[in-house]
């Protein structure tokens, strides 16, 4: 199979003596008997001179020497010269269930040699059969779907949707969210670094970041995670100040920013982009309630945070013990291949109805195939309750790092959505500044891991790996960070 078994006995893996272990700054991989074909495109030099010459200037490229993928397998990944790379953000929190999984392989050429493209004033069995089965995933009376490409034009759709229901016009958002970056949700992406200077936002409203590591409430215990903050805790039993602190600034967002009436609020269940910050426990249940109580709808963006990655639910919003009115997802909807859907309940989508509803490639059948199959893999191999069992194992390993050194400042996360905040101290917990934080980042590539980076300043590494990742896989990448670390702190 795809994924090997590694959960029976994997409890022993923490006390042998592993490959991956670092020696004297020499750190070997885990094994992987997959060998990639020979590369025989054109040169890197030659990929370089048209990314500049026939690219847009802002696009994003990490590292000083960008990495050139040639091929995926599971949870590698290959440059064109054949070196091999643990992939730790799995195509920005795409790639679900591995590189190249072969069910989703075999159902994508499937449907391929039958049907490449149709659009959805025809019927097609796979668009309607896939509907079915992710609104059987759903809880609740969230049943009605909405296919499109990607999570920009989902959440697009969704802030369209709610106000058209409603009546209103408000949206509220938390600053440091991320919902994609098209012209209408630029207004809810609470980025500064993300916005171009063009008039955007009219109606959209970010209030204070529930971050309780960062603002200015929060304690060892706020949040949903295995590992703790370190930060002393002042609240009862049963009762959290910061999640009643940050609930009174939505409050007063309510009272002072916006009209009596609002059409709704969107949130991540742990913010992505924004560094993965996870809010203070019982907090989405006090914003619901408050949002609701002023005619507005609530939305779950899944998009990085659905399809089991969190380990305990399939969903984001579960874990909080909230339902939403909307949910969005993407990204490992498909595991890469471009697909999104927004899903609502009877009574919502009933608005559409005012006007005509198309979208040209939203419910392409090879897209619902590899969807389709997706969601087959996750139940068939397990791979919501690896993201749980190797989530919570690797988020221990990686607050050995913590407690380690000063500059580490926070471990946190759920599952395979996992942060690591790099500071200048911990007494202080300023952003460790953007050249330091780079010198650690780079090194990590080198020694053969690609891990992300997000937060407003750049200062936290993305640990969002393919949900089939090992707990050898979660040492040999722990190990990879404290030694890239201890390089840093000798050449500083």
């Amino acid at each position: 199979m795809f994924h090997q078994q590694h959960i029976k006995g994997i409890s022993n893996l923490a006390f042998r003596t592993i490959r991956c272990l670092h020696v004297q700054g020499n750190i070997s991989m885990p094994p992987c008997d997959f060998k990639p074909e020979p590369y025989d495109s054109i040169s890197y030099d030659k990929v370089r001179e048209i990314r500049q010459k026939h690219m847009v200037p802002g696009l994003l490229t990490y590292y000083k020497k960008p990495v050139m993928v040639h091929q995926g397998h599971k949870q590698w990944l290959f440059d064109y010269d054949g070196k091999r790379y643990l992939d730790m953000f799995a195509g920005i929190v795409t790639v679900g269930v591995g590189h190249c999984h072969p069910k989703v392989e075999e159902a994508t050429f499937k449907q391929m040699r039958k049907l490449w493209h149709t659009t959805n004033i025809y019927l097609h069995p796979k668009t309607h059969e896939y509907a079915e089965k992710l609104a059987s995933k759903m809880p609740g009376d969230l049943k009605v779907v909405m296919f499109f490409n990607s999570g920009s034009e989902a959440n697009d759709m969704a802030m369209m949707l709610m106000r058209a229901y409603t009546g209103n016009w408000d949206i509220i958002c938390h600053r440091n969210s991320y919902h994609g970056a098209g012209p209408h949700t630029l207004g809810i992406l609470s980025h500064s670094n993300w916005k171009y200077n063009t008039p955007l936002g009219f109606g959209c409203h970010a209030m204070m970041n529930p971050d309780p590591y960062k603002g200015p409430w929060g304690s060892e215990n706020c949040r949903d995670s295995p590992v703790k903050s370190g930060l002393p805790c002042d609240c009862s039993p049963g009762k959290c100040v910061a999640a009643d602190a940050y609930a009174k600034q939505l409050q007063d967002v309510l009272d002072f920013s916006v009209p009596n009436k609002i059409a709704g609020f969107f949130a991540e269940p742990i913010q992505g982009v924004g560094g993965t910050v996870q809010y203070p426990k019982n907090y989405m249940k006090m914003a619901y309630e408050k949002i609701r109580e002023h005619g507005g709808l609530c939305l779950s963006d899944e998009v990085q945070t659905g399809f089991g990655r969190l380990g305990s639910h399939y969903w984001g919003f579960e874990s909080m013990g909230v339902m939403p009115d909307m949910v969005t997802c993407a990204k490992s909807i498909a595991n890469g291949f471009p697909m999104a859907a927004l899903i609502t309940t009877p009574k919502i989508a009933e608005t559409m109805k005012s006007a005509v509803t198309f979208n040209t490639f939203g419910g392409n059948p090879m897209a619902c195939s590899a969807a389709s199959a997706v969601l087959d893999i996750i139940d068939e191999e397990g791979l919501m309750h690896n993201s749980d069992v190797v989530g919570t194992f690797f988020l221990n390993q990686l607050d050995t790092l913590r407690k380690e050194f000063d500059i580490v400042g926070d471990v946190r996360g759920k599952g395979l959505m996992i942060g690591v905040e790099m500071v200048t101290d911990k007494a202080s917990r300023k952003p460790l500044p953007p050249a330091l934080m780079l010198d650690i980042w780079e090194r990590t590539k080198d020694y053969g891991v690609l891990f992300g980076k997000g937060g407003r300043f750049g200062n936290v590494f993305r640990i969002k790996p393919p949900m089939c990742i090992t707990k050898e896989d979660a040492i040999f990448a722990t190990a990879v960070l404290r030694q890239s670390i201890k390089d840093h702190l000798q050449n500083i």
